[in-house]
């Protein structure tokens, strides 16, 4: 067992690696090709807690994942 270890160990590491190599091939995102997902989203009330949401939709995150997001408030419960 134990020098069927380092073997797997190895075997491991090389998967991991190709695997984090094949993730950050230079592929096009979605926006790239202009089809956007359109997607509604609601809030409860709007917060300070979602403030990193707020942020990134006025820098365009979502439109370069190509995502079009509508942002909508519920206003709580029915």
């Amino acid at each position: 067992m134990k020098k069927k270890l380092p073997a797997m160990l190895a075997a491991a590491a090389l998967a991991l690696i190709t695997i984090g190599i094949a993730a950050c091939s230079g592929k096009d995102t979605p926006a790239a090709s202009g089809d956007l997902t359109k997607v509604t989203l609601n809030e409860v009330a709007h917060s300070i807690f979602y403030a990193p949401q707020y942020v990134a939709i006025e820098e365009g995150y979502f439109a370069e994942e190509g995502i079009d997001l509508e942002l909508v408030t519920g206003f709580g419960v029915i």
